[in-house]
């Protein structure tokens, strides 16, 4: 049975999620079930994971080793950043499998918590931010005393943002039916603020995902559909107004990048010059591409190859065939996720996962329109391949919140 099917036999005369039958009563009898979760995780969704995972280390190594041996800032160490994505990753692992076994009800109760950090994070960022070398206008870095590394608040807060929507749809589902305007209202200012602080850290493409996981972890809870009417007017409008006039954006760089996504000038070796060089990547490597490791972009051409723009390299070495495949693969980690969601047994862990996957999809989804100039460039990273140790161990923890859902969900664990 298909996701579509799935969804239609269980959506069917139903309006919202919250009216579909719960397999138990009452979510603390799953609470009383113990820390550790029980029953063996889904195989499938931790295979399409690891082969994510192991193309993405693969592939931001392949971009970034020209760019890491010509730099000072790397010591001219051709495998610098390998070995931190290669760590990072190795953290993200042991992070992973420790939640996967940890019986997600628990997390219920700390996701009021999450919340909080999340949002004072966001707010801490803007008056302390860390500096990184030439991304000093940029507030989106924390430093963590002591041991000099720095994280991104905006990766944290996205799942702070999907556990606790999630946890305030189950615990007011029967205030949702009853005060309809009153609840969307609270929510859409929760999501709000989120976006809006995330934006002050010139990180538009952030905000923009706040926004989509907001709406997406809205329509899954239980909001009327109706009453996104006025939002979606509202959202076309804005859109419009600022493709029309960039000049009502806060930042310079905002506003050349909608002007020059428009003018689309292919001999532009300045606003434009990233977009082109990925533009350039993509048309050599054809249908089969030029090979692993044979990418010309690379050679100092794509300005940091390794982070937001890796799928230009990726279609250039792999080709149409090796990109169509990746976008399976994530296509498929979305299906995974989403058929365990909708056999979980509690409303909290369907909600918690399938905004998780919503949010991997989405981030893919938007990084590949900034990469084939479908979107202006916002500087959005791609699950699993982009180079950025904060953004990989949030991302393999969150799977394994997806993994620990799966444990208790009605699926079957082997194909």
């Amino acid at each position: 049975m298909t996701v579509i099917q799935s969804l239609i036999k269980k959506f069917k005369g139903r309006k919202r999620l919250s009216q579909i039958p719960r397999i138990v009563p009452k979510a603390k009898e799953l609470e009383d079930k113990g820390f550790f979760a029980k029953g063996g995780f889904d195989v499938v969704f931790l295979l399409l994971v690891c082969v994510l995972l192991t193309i993405g280390v693969v592939m931001m190594f392949s971009a970034s080793y020209i760019s890491a041996k010509n730099s000072a800032v790397t010591h001219h160490d051709p495998y610098f950043y390998l070995k931190r994505q290669a760590f990072f990753a190795g953290i993200g692992i042991v992070a992973m499998l420790i939640i996967s076994k940890i019986n997600h009800n628990f997390f219920r109760k700390l996701a009021p918590w999450i919340f909080l950090i999340s949002l004072a994070l966001l707010v801490i960022v803007l008056f302390a931010p860390a500096s990184v070398e030439g991304k000093e206008q940029f507030k989106r870095w924390l430093e963590i005393p002591g041991i000099k590394l720095r994280f991104q608040p905006s990766e944290v807060a996205k799942f702070g943002l999907i556990i606790f929507m999630a946890w305030a749809f189950e615990r007011y589902q029967r205030h949702l039916e009853i005060r309809k305007w009153t609840m969307t209202f609270i929510f859409f200012v929760i999501v709000a603020c989120f976006a809006v602080l995330v934006f002050l850290e010139d990180h538009l493409s952030g905000a923009i995902l706040m926004l989509g996981i907001g709406i997406a972890m809205g329509l899954l809870g239980g909001i009327d559909l109706k009453l996104y009417a006025v939002g979606f007017f509202v959202a076309v409008i804005a859109v419009i107004l600022v493709i029309n006039n960039p000049d009502i954006l806060p930042k310079d760089y905002m506003k050349e990048r909608i002007e020059f996504w428009l003018v689309k000038d292919y001999t532009d070796t300045d606003a434009r010059y990233q977009t082109n060089q990925s533009l350039f990547a993509l048309g050599s490597g054809g249908f089969f591409g030029l090979g692993l490791g044979n990418s010309k972009q690379k050679f100092l051409y794509l300005p940091e190859p390794q982070n937001d723009f890796i799928f230009a390299i990726v279609g250039e070495e792999l080709g149409f065939v090796g990109c169509a495949f990746i976008v399976i693969l994530f296509a498929l980690l979305v299906w995974r996720g989403f058929s365990i969601a909708l056999k979980a047994r509690s409303t909290f862990g369907r909600l918690m996962t399938m905004g998780i996957v919503i949010q991997v999809g989405m981030q893919t989804i938007l990084n590949i329109l900034v990469v084939t100039d479908m979107m202006p460039n916002t500087g959005i990273s791609l699950p699993f391949f982009s180079y950025g140790g904060s953004s990989l161990v949030m991302l393999l923890a969150e799977m394994g919140f997806v993994l620990s859902v799966s444990r208790s969900s009605r699926i079957s664990k082997k194909h």
